[in-house]
C-alpha cells in the first residue's frame, strides 16, 4: 500500500469489514464481499492447507476475513500480482488485526503461493 487513500485499498477495507460483519449477522454487504463469501468453502479449504496448525474456527475473525479476501484475489480473481495482494493483506492486518496478525497472514499466504 503506497497511499491509504488508494481506491483499491479502500475497496479492500470495505470488503474486509463486510466479510467480518457477515460472520456474525445476516446483513447487507457489498457485491464484492458477496462474491468472496460465496466461495467461502473453497477459500477455507485453501486456508486450512496454508495454515494447518490453526483450525478455521480458532482463527481470529478479522484475520480470517483478511485471509479469505487475499485467497480469493490470489486464486480466483488473479488481477493483481501475488506480491501486491500479500502486501495489501499484511497492511490490512496491521490496521485491523492484533499484534501477531501481520506475521500470521504473511506466513499463511506465503505458503499458499509456493
Amino acid at each position: 500500500m503506497k497511499n491509504p487513500l488508494d481506491p483499491r485499498h479502500k475497496k479492500r477495507q470495505k470488503t474486509v469489514e463486510d466479510l467480518f460483519r457477515v460472520e456474525f449477522h445476516k446483513q447487507r454487504v457489498g457485491d464484492f464481499a458477496k462474491k468472496v463469501f460465496e466461495q467461502k468453502n473453497l477459500l477455507d479449504e485453501q486456508i486450512i492447507k496454508a495454515a494447518p496448525e490453526y483450525p478455521i474456527e480458532k482463527i481470529n475473525r478479522v484475520d480470517l476475513a483478511i485471509l479469505r479476501l487475499a485467497v480469493y484475489e490470489l486464486s480466483i480473481e488473479k488481477r493483481e500480482p501475488p506480491k501486491v495482494i500479500i502486501d495489501e493483506a499484511v497492511e490490512l492486518a496491521k490496521e485491523y488485526g492484533g499484534d501477531t496478525s501481520p506475521a500470521f497472514i504473511n506466513g499463511a499466504l506465503g505458503k499458499l503461493i509456493k
